[in-house]
């Protein structure tokens, strides 16, 4: 519980506390990844009492130690596919590897953390009464032929192929939440969250934008994989993590799927060739053949984000592109490890 100034005494300084704010403990699973740190970092910043959890497995202890002397903020090191017992409010389940070259790197681990992942935070949740919002994702859609792709969608995934382990690990996940929901009445609630970047993306994660802009940096050619034709929405991690936010907040009657993504669509060669530019380098493009069920569009429909979260991205490309570029510019590669020779 913390007080609220509700008067202050301009002669003498005295500052009256009288009306009580209660502070919500927020757990956020995946916390030290990507999206997770940039979620913890705004919690924290907003006087919640954070909970961060991760199992390491593709994340950085170094994107939270900056808010480990936080009093509002305590760092855990557990594995969501084993179940853990608190007492939260509100809980984010971020937990999973997100890009290609990650998930793929062990399949298996992949699906059991959205699977099993799931089932113990809506557990948690259930016991708790909490609220508990899915990161959920576009691959759900595989490769669409729909365009833009709508929360309608029921999506053309190929459920053996080498993605499968997080396109479908992501849509049982979200089936279990919306059983939880029926069954019951946990309060739960489902993103799908399109193509993100900004600060703290590893630099070996293999997403398009890490890898362009490392190898921009270090003068390589750029890898593009097929003919470069194929589109994708980019959205600023800033943008995102407000989404996310405003979703946590809603109405517990609105519990999506609610896609969270920019919608303006970009080739990935376009993507190279600002990164070409943006980073000064002299770097050239090379081709690769194109990676087996890679989506060839992909773009949200945010309709239902702006009129009932009030939410759409404020960052273009090239502004996101610039501060990603400067982070990247900041850190040491040698510092990061490839957790897969997928890059």
């Amino acid at each position: 519980m913390r007080w609220e100034v509700v008067q202050r005494t301009a002669a003498s300084g005295r500052v009256d506390y009288h009306r009580p704010v209660s502070i919500r403990r927020i757990l956020v699973t995946g916390g030290a990844g990507f999206l997770g740190s940039h979620l913890c970092e705004r919690l924290v910043r907003a006087g919640e009492d954070v909970i961060c959890l991760d199992n390491f497995f593709t994340s950085q202890k170094s994107n939270v130690a900056h808010l480990l002397s936080e009093p509002n903020f305590e760092l855990i090191r557990h594995d969501i596919t084993h179940p853990i017992f608190l007492e939260v409010d509100e809980i984010y389940n971020l937990a999973c590897p997100a890009a290609p070259g990650h998930y793929q790197y062990n399949p298996i681990k992949t699906m059991k953390t959205s699977v099993l992942g799931a089932i113990n935070v809506l557990g948690l949740a259930k016991r708790c009464g909490a609220k508990v919002l899915q990161a959920s994702t576009s691959e759900v859609y595989g490769d669409p032929d729909q365009h833009p792709q709508r929360e309608t969608y029921w999506g053309h995934v190929n459920p053996i192929g080498p993605r499968a382990c997080y396109d479908e690990g992501k849509r049982a996940a979200e089936t279990l939440f919306f059983d939880y929901r029926r069954m019951n009445r946990v309060r739960t609630k489902v993103v799908r969250i399109f193509n993100t970047y900004g600060p703290r993306m590893h630099p070996f994660d293999g997403r398009v934008v890490s890898n362009f802009i490392r190898q921009a940096l270090r003068g390589e050619d750029i890898t593009l994989f097929g003919d470069g034709e194929q589109t994708r929405s980019f959205c600023y991690v800033d943008d995102l993590i407000d989404g996310l936010m405003r979703m946590m907040a809603a109405p517990d009657e609105e519990a999506g799927p609610i896609n969270l993504g920019n919608p303006d669509e970009f080739t990935i060669r376009r993507l190279a060739e600002l990164c070409i530019e943006r980073t000064g380098s002299k770097a050239g493009i090379v081709h690769r053949p194109m990676p087996e069920d890679d989506p060839r569009q992909r773009q949200p429909d945010i309709t239902l984000a702006r009129d009932r979260l009030g939410w759409a991205p404020t960052v273009g490309l090239e502004a996101g592109l610039d501060r990603t570029i400067a982070w990247f510019r900041s850190i040491r590669l040698e510092d990061y490890r490839a957790p897969t020779p997928n890059y």
